[in-house]
């Protein structure tokens, strides 16, 4: 019997029923002995256009039950060399994003403090600041890759600095990030100006627009990050509307010419070898696809995040 958590399996319990946790793995009150938690952070309330990723942690946990422990593809193993649980959700108040933001990034003071990794399930993007800002007093200023439709480098949204499109400008400027080491892959659509995106390649980061990834394969560009990155800390953001509403239509801020899921895995995949210390899946808003199938993506792109991991095992 294995000393490692392990998802309900598909033949003890029906896929439809059992827990309600991610990969119906067993839920814990704490990261305490756990060296990667699943965590959800149900916030919208930074969101500036269409609401609903409040409900995207759970719908992610109820689309997760297909999941299955081995990668075939990758031949990853991470329930059989890591202690893995689902600690729940981060207690937001549902009306106040700037007391939220600060009960963010306590939560994950409180689970770094435990040597654990976090996977977390958004919400809006408006999250990943108070968690870099929590990463930043571990590691330091972190590399990052940024999957994403938006640079998110807004300096104001409605005369306020904190909201779901102003997380790295926030970032940059409280040096939470390795400028030299920053991703951004994905980036497209109509803007206001040049600077929409070039604000961020004049902080010495590289920008990889959607039309720069039309046609082809994204693994030498993988190649590139991992180079550039080398062991730094580093972590993982991928917005969901980094891909094409073709495949993703579930999400606040649609953008067309997107990303395909394959293109997605590759990225994710590609992130094997990073000194990952955490990552999330964020903006999935599931009123916008009553089908479930943008959950269903993230749901197993966040099991692909785990699956790049440092100490997962690999093999046949």
């Amino acid at each position: 019997m294995t000393e490692f958590n392990q998802p309900l399996g598909g033949n003890d319990m029906p896929r439809f029923a059992g827990p309600s946790t991610m990969m119906r793995l067993p839920a814990h009150k704490s990261a305490a002995g756990l060296d990667v938690c699943f965590v959800g952070v149900p916030l919208d309330i930074g969101a500036s256009n269409r609401s609903g990723t409040r409900h995207g942690p759970r719908q992610i946990r109820a689309e997760s039950c297909m999941l299955r422990p081995f990668n075939l593809a990758t031949r990853a193993r991470p329930f059989e060399s890591l202690q893995i649980g689902d600690i729940g959700d981060v207690a937001i108040n549902t009306f106040d994003l700037k007391k939220s933001v600060g009960i963010i990034e306590t939560a994950y003071d409180e689970i770094l403090s435990h040597g654990c990794i976090p996977l977390t399930l958004g919400g809006d993007h408006t999250l990943t600041l108070p968690i870099l800002r929590a990463m930043a007093k571990v590691y330091g200023p972190v590399a990052l890759v940024h999957v994403d439709a938006h640079a998110d480098i807004n300096d104001e949204m409605f005369g306020e600095k904190i909201a779901h499109g102003t997380p790295f400008r926030r970032a940059v400027e409280e040096g939470l990030l390795a400028c030299d080491k920053v991703f951004q892959i994905g980036l497209r659509g109509s803007g206001y100006s040049p600077e929409d995106f070039d604000w961020s390649r004049q902080q010495g980061f590289t920008v990889v627009q959607a039309e720069e990834c039309w046609y082809k394969t994204l693994a030498p560009l993988m190649e590139r990050v991992r180079a550039t990155i080398g062991d730094h800390p580093t972590y993982l953001t991928f917005d969901i509307d980094s891909l094409d509403p073709a495949f993703a239509p579930g999400t606040g801020t649609v953008e067309v010419g997107g990303l395909s899921t394959w293109q997605a895995l590759e990225i994710i995949r590609g992130c094997r070898g990073l000194n990952l210390v955490g990552g999330d899946l964020v903006e999935v808003s599931p009123p916008f696809d009553p089908s479930g199938n943008t959950a269903l993506i993230g749901a197993n792109f966040l099991f692909e995040m785990l699956c790049v991991l440092p100490g997962v095992k690999y093999g046949a």
